[in-house]
């Protein structure tokens, strides 16, 4: 293991007090109560404000109905009256955020070709994490995928609120204009939430969106090195734009990346290799022209900076310190660099290529900020399990990227509460602490504002009253009115992952 692995372990294992967990009083893991009170709360909202309180948050059911101002002076001396509950989270000294949301994800049964034993692991690793919504953009199954988000509304399944975004030609072949037709009506009538669309050709993008718009389906783009690029996003209206490419090739004065002459895009080593010098051929007047465009057309942009970190640095990728008890055999294996696996492309990756991936970024992150700084709207996804990202902690890793890029903690919170729900098209009723609204609510311990590390499942190590205590991450998780403790499904993870082990030790 590195040094860094190494001191990331130390941070996030060895230190020398642990915290005391939050008292509760009727709280069942699992088990919504009839009226749930938050005590003491200190309050961060996800629209970018600063933190206020503390609050009693009251949540009825699966809806937050009343958020009181308290008076600490009062409640210490005994002359406040407390609105009564059935069950109570007392969240003195944490925080209270909404639930995160995680706007590029992929629920995976198996990797590898091995079983991870349905979803569960994928499900309850988010919620460690925090995430109480994703945004699902290419399901292994489309009718599966729609059952499964019934039985996470009806609380039949441990699972976060999912929004279904199947691939546009998973099970179908679209060479037409009028087949792309067909095949978005298809789809509404199945029942999802929307569309993810990768490389496709300009006539049948332009139908699709067109026919999208008109049924109420919102619409997701991973761009590739294909015809359109984000130019055809900005004409024909995506709702966002996920990753990277298709922003910086349409800033090429020649609209194609000086690609060598025994380049293959199918080949992913060649592809990710080259990716990683795309940034620098922009033409920083083109770009900001396009970045305007996307802003006018309401076109955000999800870009999932922790999916390619490997690229700029392979061996803090391979040695995260949640592997160790966290990561599935199966998804290990997923990682290993083999070309039958998508995004496992490190064969033969050098220093040179991590360079050229640094430089990357920078540009990258700089292009971010300027998008939102034009009046954009930046998302937050992590596309984990693919290229070492695990899910849950990526999503956690993806907000520290962000705050890398330069963008406050409190926009950050933003990108992956109140900015998620608005392209999702849920800003009325998600991403907010706000009366009214869902009860999807996360309470951490420790301050995100100071340390976003305090939101990895598991949590990390602090500093309180001059002493290195172990704080405890996002503690309750209340998704849908319905608390869950965030150490005891961290348990459970771990204990699918044992059993994993243990049967591939056999």
């Amino acid at each position: 293991m590195s040094r860094l692995g190494l001191l990331w372990l130390l941070c996030v294992t060895a230190v020398p007090l642990a915290a005391q967990p939050s008292p509760t009083t009727g709280v069942t893991h699992g088990q919504r109560a009839k009226r749930l009170a938050i005590r003491n709360a200190l309050v961060i909202d996800g629209n970018g404000t600063p933190t206020r309180g503390p609050f009693d948050i009251i949540v009825e059911g699966n809806v937050i109905t009343d958020i009181i101002a308290l008076d600490p002076v009062a409640i210490r001396r005994g002359f406040s009256k407390r609105a009564p509950a059935d069950a109570e989270i007392d969240a003195t000294g944490k925080y209270v955020l909404p639930g995160l949301i995680n706007a590029h994800a992929h629920m995976q049964s198996n990797r590898s070709g091995q079983s991870m034993g349905g979803f569960e692991y994928n499900h309850k690793i988010w919620l460690a994490n925090g995430i109480t919504t994703v945004r699902e953009v290419g399901a292994e199954s489309e009718s599966l995928s729609v059952a499964l988000r019934t039985k996470s509304q009806r609380a039949d399944i441990v699972a976060p609120r999912m929004f279904i975004y199947p691939f546009f030609d998973f099970s179908a072949s679209i060479r037409t204009p009028a087949e792309a037709r067909a095949r978005v009506q298809a789809m509404k009538k199945l029942g999802v939430d929307g569309i993810k669309i990768g490389g496709i050709e300009r006539d049948i993008m332009e139908a699709m969106l067109d026919e999208a718009k008109k049924v109420g389906l919102r619409v997701a783009h991973h761009v590739g090195v294909e015809q359109t690029n984000a130019w055809d996003d900005v004409k024909f209206g995506t709702t966002s734009i996920e990753h990277w490419y298709g922003i910086p090739d349409a800033a090429i004065p020649n609209l194609r990346q000086n690609f060598p002459s025994d380049y293959n895009y199918s080949d992913e080593t060649d592809r990710f290799r080259w990716a990683g010098r795309l940034w620098r051929e922009a033409e920083p007047k083109r770009l900001d022209s396009l970045l305007t465009a996307m802003v006018k057309a309401n076109v955000a942009w999800v870009p999932t900076l922790d999916i390619y970190e490997a690229s700029r640095d392979l061996q803090r990728a391979q040695t995260q310190p949640w592997f160790q008890e966290y990561l599935h055999p199966a998804l290990a294996d997923y990682f290993k660099p083999d070309p039958a696996n998508h995004g496992s492309y490190f064969i033969g990756w050098s220093s040179t290529d991590e360079v050229y991936w640094k430089e990357n970024y920078r540009i990258w992150m700089a292009t971010l900020r300027d998008f939102e700084r034009k009046g954009g709207t930046v998302g937050c996804g992590d596309d984990a399990g693919f290229i070492y990202q695990l899910y849950g902690y990526g999503l956690i890793r993806e907000m520290e990227l962000h705050a890398e890029a330069g963008f406050h903690p409190l926009k950050v919170i933003e990108h992956c509460t109140g900015n998620n729900a608005r392209i999702l098209g849920e800003e009325a009723r998600l991403g907010r602490v706000r009366v009214g609204w869902l009860a999807d609510l996360i309470v951490v311990d420790g301050n995100p504002l100071e340390d976003i590390k305090v939101l990895y499942a598991g949590g990390t190590s602090a500093i309180r009253q001059g002493k290195e205590v172990k704080t405890l991450g996002t503690e309750w998780i209340i998704k849908d009115g319905i608390p869950y403790n965030g150490p005891q499904l961290l348990r459970e993870v771990k204990a699918i992952v044992d059993a994993a082990k243990a049967k591939v030790r056999q």
